[in-house]
């Protein structure tokens, strides 16, 4: 399935203005960008491959808000969605996100499947205080 084209255009301008709006320190404009553009999608939006970055953006802007438990859903969501699963991205935030969760158990697991997927780079942009916890579960 794909969406039409003056959606996909409409859902494109919006995720532009939200990147924008969180580029100049805007994160709560640039959230309702993301939010509106999610409303965008045809019913069971969970299947549109849009809501998977959708929820990622949107989860983003909570996770750097620290808004954790609001990021938390954000990202389980996108993992439920079309290419979800097995997204490194996806699944390092979930793994930062259980760990500021304490639930370091889930945390180890989400963390070790960032880095098989995308290997030690992908935490580079992040407080080291997941490499490192990450590192006293598996060989690096």
């Amino acid at each position: 399935m794909q969406l039409s084209d003056l959606t996909h255009d409409e859902i494109t301008a919006l995720c532009k203005q939200g990147d924008d709006l969180v580029k100049a320190g805007d994160l709560e404009a640039g959230k309702h960008k993301y939010v509106e553009a999610l409303r965008l999608l045809p019913e069971n939006h969970q299947e549109w491959e849009a809501a998977t970055w959708l929820y990622v953006a949107i989860g983003d802007v909570h996770f750097h808000m620290k808004n954790y438990d609001k990021a938390f859903k954000c990202f389980y969501n996108a993992v439920q969605c079309p290419n979800g699963i097995g997204n490194p991205y996806i699944h390092l935030r979930l793994g930062q996100l259980y760990y500021e969760q304490e639930n370091l158990e889930k945390a180890a697991d989400e963390l070790t499947r960032a880095y098989m997927g995308a290997g030690m780079g992908i935490f580079m942009e992040d407080d080291p205080k997941y490499l490192e916890f990450l590192e006293t579960k598996i060989e690096i």
